[in-house]
């Protein structure tokens, strides 16, 4: 082989090889704590089974990513509460319009330390104890102990969609602790015997130091059980039909209708792998997408 032809060679191969790299594909997705286990392996998964396509998960709040997704630095925002109009507004100034996707659902539990004698909340008590018109156990058949409040911090999309579903717009009382992440308000509620908090259930699902409380809707109404008789698993049905009352879709948020690789991963998501991986990391499938949980004794 001549010289020449051997450098026409070395240039085809390094375009071929230059062609064959642009092929691979990098997903950026950012946003919701309550997320972010479920949508690393998601990733995780997806990922072993395209091994062109990379996948790169941060955590940082539902608000966060969605300024990300204005900003134009991820491709994919994950969200525990929906899009706010003033969201939209800033997007569509930068360009953007915001794509929605159900991605799952979840409940939000309130939690108690294990030793609290406490055993069922109504909505409306529920909100006075984090906008802090009820401040002592007593009130609520508890010990004669001041609460101790565990929140969410203010980027984090349980924290508004606790605030605008159950306070009703209300502030969070003063004295509200915030700490980052769901994990964390499980972990300061298992130490602390006063202590009350919430979150998604799959944080507190299984644990014997705390005591997801039942709730009802309104006073002389049945309080509800997001869990399964004996605790065995979140209890789909209560969700599905919106009878547990604090309940939530979680949500994609695409920066145009999705395309290519984007779109692929959305549907894989949404279908019967990514809400496999939904049902294994606590959280509740897209209705209709997977069979129904077998019953006890089947």
């Amino acid at each position: 082989m001549t010289l020449r032809k051997l450098l026409i060679a070395l240039v085809s191969l390094s375009l071929a090889t230059t062609c064959s790299d642009a092929k691979a594909e990098k997903i950026t997705v950012k946003g919701s704590d309550t997320m972010v286990i479920t949508a690393q392996k998601w990733a995780e998964v997806y990922q072993k089974e395209n091994s062109k396509t990379s996948i790169q998960v941060t955590g940082g709040g539902s608000g966060v990513g969605i300024a990300s997704l204005i900003n134009g630095t991820t491709d994919i925002a994950d969200a525990s509460r929906p899009i706010k109009k003033s969201e939209i507004d800033s997007a569509r100034a930068n360009g953007v319009y915001p794509f929605e996707v159900k991605s799952a659902l979840d409940g939000l539990a309130v939690v108690v330390n294990r030793s609290n004698p406490v055993k069922e909340l109504t909505v409306k008590v529920t909100a006075g104890i984090f906008t802090g018109a009820l401040n002592n156990w007593k009130e609520l058949g508890g010990p004669d102990h001041e609460i101790v409040r565990y929140c969410r911090e203010s980027s984090s999309g349980t924290y508004v969609f606790f605030k605008e579903d159950i306070m009703k717009n209300k502030d969070y009382a003063a004295d509200c602790q915030t700490l980052q992440g769901t994990a964390a308000i499980a972990e300061a509620v298992a130490k602390d015997p006063y202590g009350v908090g919430y979150g998604g259930i799959a944080y507190f699902e299984g644990r014997s130091d705390l005591k997801i409380l039942p709730i009802s809707p309104e006073k002389g109404k049945p309080a509800i059980n997001p869990m399964k008789p004996g605790g065995k698993g979140v209890n789909y049905e209560v969700i599905y039909d919106r009878s547990y009352p604090i309940s939530r879709y979680l949500y994609l948020y695409l920066a145009r209708k999705p395309s290519g690789e984007i779109k692929d991963y959305v549907d894989w998501i949404t279908g019967p792998q990514g809400q496999k991986i939904v049902e294994e990391t606590g959280y509740i499938p897209l209705p209709g997408v997977l069979p129904p949980p077998a019953k006890p004794g089947n």
